[in-house]
């Protein structure tokens, strides 16, 4: 996949450095230092556009959110995207501009997440409309491959969490597949996400808007991964059956 933008593009990103993230592994087990407090930290992986990442840091502002993508042209997107939603005046000339203090858009390979952050640093990874990559021998390539999901174990902290999203269904069968393979618990498992309507507390992705007004189906799961989530559904669960 490769995007066409307007010239400069890299450019105008390496002059947003309070917002835009070029060199993530030398914050690898620092990103709390960066933000600069201790609020849990949630990453989008393959964020697109960036409309979901900058409408849940404008909504949850006591959380810190990271908008990955390996593509100059989105970070740039984002970044626009961003001050949309923060209500920011891009025509004054100040640092603050491109300041959003629980917000960083990370240019960086998924691939290789393992590498930007440390064992337990993140709290939660949402993983909206990835790349489905249909053919068979492309499977390793899905996010929700076990490769990459034994990564996101490995960066999740005790209250690890797994958000997937998508308007694929055979994805959808085959990460919950590898999920039930790795003998991982899941919840809130919906085959149409938004067969009721839209709930107005429901953030929702460039794509996820253009599905479901045509009236595709949005599949959602969530993934516990954390201890200490996983020990709390857990009793959840028992609190339900003795009911």
């Amino acid at each position: 996949m490769r995007l066409r933008g307007r010239k400069g593009i890299r450019e105008d990103i390496e002059r947003q450095k309070e917002l835009v993230v070029l060199n993530a592994k030398d914050y690898k087990g620092k990103w709390a230092e960066l933000f600069g407090n201790n609020n849990p930290i949630h990453a989008e992986l393959g964020m697109g556009k960036g409309r979901f990442i900058s409408e849940m840091s404008k909504k949850y502002p006591d959380i810190n959110f990271i908008g990955v993508d390996m593509y100059d042209e989105l970070i740039r997107k984002a970044s626009e995207k961003a001050k949309i939603a923060h209500e920011i005046n891009t025509e004054e000339e100040s640092e603050s501009v491109n300041n959003i203090p629980n917000l960083k858009l990370m240019l960086f390979n998924i691939e290789h997440i393992e590498e930007a952050f440390a064992e337990g640093e993140l709290e939660r990874v949402y993983l909206n409309f990835s790349d489905p990559w249909p053919k068979k021998k492309h499977a390793r390539r899905r996010l929700t491959h076990p490769g990459f999901v034994a990564k996101y174990q490995q960066i999740l902290n005790e209250n690890g969490e797994i958000h997937l999203k998508t308007d694929s269904q055979s994805l959808f069968e085959f990460s919950l597949n590898s999920f039930a393979d790795m003998g991982l618990r899941m919840r809130n498992i919906s085959l149409n996400l938004h067969a009721e309507g839209f709930h107005p507390d429901h953030v929702m992705t460039e794509y996820e808007t253009k599905f479901a007004t045509k009236g595709m189906n949005i599949l959602r799961c969530e993934v516990v991964i954390g201890q200490d989530v996983l020990a709390a559904h857990l009793d959840q669960l028992n609190k339900a059956k003795a009911e």
